[in-house]
């Protein structure tokens, strides 16, 4: 649990002028920062509102709480329990839970490593937010859905906070927040809060990692994984495993300390990750894996670092980003999955003859796959956020960038138009899957830990196959013909002898 809180002063103080402008008696949105374990402090970098939903209306509003306030303590009032006071302004607030977690979700996936979704923030009187116990119980189980929808993996995943800024009288305070499943008012704690300046003082740091993963396809009785979204699912966690334990070198140098990072504003990673044989493959027999799926292609990365924490946490960071951005292409797929048809390409002669299955691609079973199909993730783009911070977006190949304008004015609430020259695009090629089966492919001798098989196509071993008995053939005839001319030439010889 973090003892203090700073939060950035450029940031909050537009934030606050912002709310106070909009002339609303109450907000909802997210805490955007990150809770430093070794340094026992939290730092919020900015409040983002969580927008109207689909219907049009407010994530959050103010009601009556007389007849909430009866219909709760209905039962306490028949065991004979002291009458419930009132509120000095009779009102409480109701929150679409279900609607700021999935905000949640969606604005975790934009950002980058060492920021997180750390909590919610709530803009009501300070009346309304003491004297009534539905609103902080309410706010307690909207942090809690919060942090299920966007759970931080470095930090306690039980720690969150809540902060609550009062416009009468206009006053900030911040809260820890211990999520259990028995929630109570016991489950905040105070902390100390101030401003000051965060995002300036950030470190800066970049990594390109490129990778390339063969995942087996088993046999339908031989693993629980057998559609294409489930082998991906567990093929990164497994990767994930090994990327943790990887090296780093920092601007060329091997991080072997936890000394702090304060000199240059770029700071270029590279991961040392060594080469490592998959045991689950060495466990399997060969006639367990049906098939292989190649996962390979190159991630961008980007964390950001307080000048007084390790560079390690940097390293950490990094990592953490790589592997939740290829964990969010493969949700955003699943996610349209069930509105549109994957991009899925076939390459197979008898195409004609026998089509796929009509169902989204992430949801094909691999292992009846008779075709080498191909799905290609979303490319990660950058777009300026705060003080030279980036927030990304996942676009498709038939998306534009005024998807990620779209994306940033309603998720994250930026009000300023949005620059084509200054989004970055360092993806040239995006990560992509290649499904390959081993159906009539004959591959005497391989084990079923050498995933890196390549489909046979079985017209080329026909053609060769008769160039080699034609050869054979005329190897016998030139030497039959050889041996009756050496005949002949020792018939005439022999005549004339």
């Amino acid at each position: 649990m973090v003892k203090a809180v700073v939060g950035d002063e450029t940031q909050l103080n537009l934030a606050e002028d912002r709310l106070c402008q909009s002339g609303l008696n109450s907000q909802v949105g997210l805490v955007i920062g990150k809770l430093s374990s070794t340094l026992d402090r939290g730092f919020v970098y900015d409040l983002v509102p969580t927008p109207p939903n689909d219907a049009g209306e407010p994530a959050c509003s103010l009601i009556d709480a007389t007849t909430i306030a009866n219909t709760t303590f209905k039962d306490e009032k028949r065991k004979g329990s002291k009458p419930v006071s009132q509120a000095a302004d009779s009102s409480t607030l109701a929150i679409d839970k279900d609607w700021v977690a999935e905000h949640a979700r969606q604005v975790s996936r934009m950002l980058l490593g060492g920021v997180k979704v750390v909590g919610v923030y709530v803009w009501i009187s300070d009346t309304s937010f003491k004297n009534s116990t539905i609103t902080l119980c309410q706010l307690l189980q909207t942090v809690k859905e919060v942090a299920e929808a966007a759970p931080v993996l470095d930090t306690d995943y039980d720690k969150r906070l809540l902060i609550h800024i009062s416009h009468s009288p206009r006053r900030w305070t911040c809260r820890n927040c211990v999520l259990s499943s028995n929630i109570t008012s016991s489950s905040i704690r105070p902390c100390d809060f101030k401003m000051g300046r965060v995002l300036s003082s950030l470190q800066k740091f970049r990594c390109t990692y490129n990778f390339k993963l063969s995942l087996p396809v088993f046999h339908e009785n031989a693993s629980n994984a057998s559609t294409l979204s489930e082998i991906l699912h567990h093929g990164i966690s497994v990767h994930a495993k090994e990327l943790r334990s990887a090296n780093a070198l920092i601007d060329g140098n091997l991080v072997v300390n936890g000394e702090p990072c304060t000199t240059g504003d770029l700071h270029e990673i590279e991961l040392l990750v060594p080469f490592m044989k998959s045991t689950e493959a060495e466990a399997c027999s060969q006639k367990d894996v049906v098939g292989v799926l190649m996962f390979n292609g190159s991630v961008c990365s980007f964390a950001y670092l307080n000048s007084k924490e390790p560079v390690s946490q940097a390293v950490a960071d990094i990592k953490e980003d790589i592997i939740g951005s290829l964990q969010s292409r493969l949700d955003i797929i699943c996610d349209e999955a069930d509105e549109d048809l994957g991009p899925l390409d076939v390459d197979d002669r008898e195409t004609s003859r026998e089509k796929l299955p009509e169902k989204p691609v992430s949801k094909l079973v691999l292992c009846l796959l008779r075709k080498t199909c191909n799905l290609a993730f979303p490319r990660r783009i950058f777009i300026p956020w705060l003080a030279g911070t980036f927030i990304c977006d996942y676009l498709h190949p038939s998306e534009t960038l005024e998807v990620l304008k779209d994306h940033c004015i309603e998720l994250m609430s930026m009000e300023a138009p949005i620059d084509a020259l200054t989004i970055l695009q360092p993806e040239v090629e995006a990560p992509s899957v290649t499904a390959k089966s081993f159906w009539d492919v004959a591959v005497p001798g391989h084990s079923a830990s050498s995933f890196s098989v390549q489909k046979i196509d079985t017209s080329a071993v026909v053609s060769s196959s008769r160039e080699n008995i034609k050869s054979i053939n005329f190897n016998i005839l030139a030497a039959v013909f050889i041996l009756l001319l050496s005949i002949f030439v020792g018939f005439l010889l022999l005549k004339r002898s």
